[in-house]
């Protein structure tokens, strides 16, 4: 979100939005009066309930979007679950889940439109998971017909890589895997990723653009080029609002006008935006 005091004057995406649009991903914080945070978490967000997301949607906009479990609400998926109550068509989820979760949740889950399930493997967010649990949760998943998101940073994709290939469902990695620009397109981790898009089963977000490079965010565009150009109809977009554990201000519209940078087509952008995740979230 804008700054307090930068100019709030109507700002517009300078290409065709198609319509259908989906945010792929985003999450939704509290209110922590009805929701309240984990109490193992790494951080406290303010809150930004789902009123606050649509708001966003409207002004960019999106006609879709995949509300993603935070590490800050932990297991307790019932803000997330709540969004998507709210308004069926619109959304779908990705959850959090442990052994406390029971079947009947899962389920519950499902109806309401959960298409997968999150872990992360970021140090600064509490590093890997137990990987006895992250296999027994993927089994879990399987059956439901959900996908597995794993968010990685840098080595980190070199490092699970194999786990990636080995597990028998689809697999969405997060933010470019979150390497470093420094490192080029060339870089270990960012080869390795490209590799693993060779395996159809495997897709990935062109997001996180802010969590790589500062704007106006150029550093970040040569990696988004290759990933849609390795696996087209496997490439993701979304804002990750509301950028949680930024301290820099970031303008949702910038990151959106940002795509024609690397999807430069019409067909590109209808892909990205709305056939692939109609696809992977059954719109």
């Amino acid at each position: 979100m804008q700054a307090e005091g930068q100019d709030d004057a109507p700002r517009q995406a300078r290409f065709a939005i198609p319509p259908l649009a989906c945010d792929a991903h985003c999450h939704v914080f509290g209110p922590a009066e009805r929701f309240p945070y984990a109490p193992s978490r790494r951080y406290t967000p303010e809150d930004r309930p789902k009123e606050v997301l649509a708001a966003l949607h409207r002004k960019l906009g999106l006609q879709r979007a995949v509300i993603v479990q935070a590490s800050c609400h932990g297991t307790d998926n019932r803000a997330m679950l709540d969004a998507l109550h709210s308004d069926p068509d619109r959304y779908r989820g990705v959850a959090m889940i442990d052994d406390a979760t029971t079947e009947v949740e899962l389920r519950e889950m499902k109806a309401a439109g959960v298409r997968g399930i999150r872990f992360n493997f970021i140090k600064a967010l509490g590093g890997a998971p137990d990987m006895a649990l992250f296999h027994r949760a993927a089994d879990r998943a399987r059956p439901l017909g959900w996908h597995m998101v794993m968010q990685l940073q840098g080595d980190g994709v070199t490092e699970m890589a194999e786990v990636i290939r080995a597990l028998r469902m689809p697999v969405v990695i997060d933010h470019m895997g979150r390497v470093d620009p420094a490192l080029g397109v060339e870089g270990p981790a960012f080869r390795r990723l490209l590799d693993l898009l060779g395996d159809d089963r495997i897709w990935v977000k062109l997001s996180g653009i802010e969590r790589m490079t500062r704007a106006p965010f150029t550093e970040a565009l040569p990696f988004a080029r290759a990933l849609l150009r390795a696996a087209p109809h496997r490439v993701l977009w979304g804002t990750d609002f509301p950028h949680p554990n930024l301290t820099t201000p970031v303008d949702e519209m910038e990151l959106l006008n940002l795509i024609p940078d690397f999807a430069p087509t019409p067909e590109d952008r209808q892909r990205l935006l709305v056939d692939n995740p109609a696809t992977l979230y059954g719109f």
